[in-house]
């Protein structure tokens, strides 16, 4: 069981055109799923941050996502962005829950180094997307291999949230329904 109050959630380049080059996620189950994902923080109070990457046009952040100002980093990983990491260290929540386009890139880079700077680390995979099955497996296993988790957003959030019988579960639940889709 996760405890809520030790989580936030890190939204990692869930750029439209970004969201676009996923080959392993239909982009429509990405958008859908961090979708639900910004609802269940809402609901749960998690807090989350919006990490972006330089686009020409402006960063062009996926709507389903809740409003929050981007963090607009320079590189491959979220964990190089100083403000990023001040907002996520000043948070004092040691469980990353990241989802992000692409798991190859920023969503291992950024749980590599969080890891190595002991954050718990769970990883999103309906809600983050490849260039590959084969490279994003391979990503997947750097990530576990390193102490990671790796797990879908429905199991996330139910181990977070077990009593659906409470205003709160039932929200939760319901929420959880928009996977479908």
């Amino acid at each position: 069981m996760i405890d809520q109050r030790t989580v936030q959630l890190v939204f990692a380049d869930l750029q439209d055109s970004i969201v676009a080059l996923s080959r392993t996620n239909a982009p429509e189950t990405i958008r859908r799923s961090a979708g639900v994902l910004g609802g269940i923080a809402q609901t749960l109070d998690i807090p989350f941050t919006v990490s972006v990457a330089p686009r020409p046009g402006g960063p062009g952040v996926i709507a389903e996502l809740p409003e929050t100002p981007p963090f607009v980093r320079s590189g491959p990983c979220c964990w190089d962005d100083p403000a990023w990491r001040e907002a996520i260290d000043a948070e004092a929540r040691k469980t990353l829950a990241i989802c992000g386009v692409t798991s190859e890139i920023v969503v291992l880079h950024t749980a590599l180094d969080a890891l190595a700077d002991g954050y718990d680390v769970i990883v999103l995979v309906d809600a983050s997307g490849g260039l590959s099955e084969r490279t994003e497996n391979a990503a997947l296993r750097q990530i576990e291999a390193a102490g990671g988790t790796v797990t879908s957003v429905a199991s996330f959030v139910t181990s977070m949230v077990r009593d659906f019988s409470n205003p709160t579960g039932r929200n939760v639940i319901t929420t959880l329904h928009d996977l479908i889709g």
